[in-house]
């Protein structure tokens, strides 16, 4: 534990100079929001894994076995990602950093936390993971409609995502690290494609076809992707998972996880 605390705060302080690099008010604000909540994630995780040595005697990441110490490490390693409902950094932080920047922070970042959640899933309060999993998935899809930012649309997007991830993970965690590989490819893709065309809002999208048709059929491809519309790429995760929810006799949480999959196109398809 100790070791998988010093690799996310090193990982935190190796993206802070960039997100500061713009030496401009938002970049500054996104940078300290950022900051704050990392530290404190990551003394929550050091918090609990101490208290599980105390208790249990064991400083290994797959026996940690105390409930206590298992649900703040969760919590943590959520507020780390930005699940819902410790989501609300992730939106103002992505706004206020460049494109670049942002692609890191939607993506990279998201392995070293995931790799911590993936070990200790199987010892985690299933209801837990259950409750991040649909109030990710339902904020996601709200969040969304009424933005006009494009940054602010991925990082609803993210959180909407990271919902279905946590859903099916103490079912089967495959089908998580498969979630995780598209969704990782279609915002790659999303945010280096808004890079070429170096637009930050809806409206100078609307303006993008006469400049670059094919740039822009692939931009729309890939957000119909991210939403999960068949037969793209984007839907084979889903289907799986809504499978997988109705194999487990999870009808109703099946349910609320399709209907908010539609929130989250109705804003794609905008």
């Amino acid at each position: 534990w100790i070791l998988a605390w010093m690799g996310l705060e090193i990982n935190t302080m190796a993206i802070i100079p960039l997100m500061a690099q713009q030496h401009h008010p938002r970049a500054t604000e996104a940078t300290t929001k950022y900051f704050l909540t990392q530290a404190t994630a990551a003394a929550m995780i050091l918090f609990a894994s101490t208290m599980n040595a105390w208790t249990m005697g064991d400083w290994n990441i797959n026996q940690i076995s105390h409930p206590l110490a298992t649900t703040t490490v969760t919590l943590a390693l959520a507020l780390k990602i930005g699940l819902a409902p410790m989501h609300f950094w992730l939106p103002e932080v992505l706004q206020g950093l460049n494109l670049t920047t942002g692609l890191v922070l939607s993506t990279w970042q998201k392995l070293a936390p995931f790799a911590l959640i993936l070990q200790i899933s199987q010892n985690t309060n299933p209801a837990l993971l259950t409750t991040l999993g649909v109030t990710s998935a339902l904020v996601g899809g709200w969040g969304g409609l009424n933005q006009t930012q494009l940054r602010k649309l991925l990082a609803y997007s993210s959180i909407a995502h990271l919902g279905w991830m946590i859903i099916i993970l103490q079912f089967m965690p495959a089908l998580t690290l498969l979630n995780l590989t598209i969704y990782i490819t279609m915002t790659s893709t999303m945010f280096l494609s808004l890079k070429i065309m170096a637009s930050t809002k809806i409206n100078s999208l609307a303006l993008a076809w006469p400049k670059t048709p094919t740039l822009t059929t692939l931009i729309m491809l890939s957000l119909l992707s991210l939403g999960g519309l068949p037969p793209l790429t984007g839907f084979m995760p889903k289907w799986l998972i809504l499978q997988e929810l109705a194999k487990q006799d999870l009808p109703i949480t099946a349910t609320i996880m399709a209907m908010s999959a539609l929130l989250s196109l109705f804003f794609y398809l905008r």
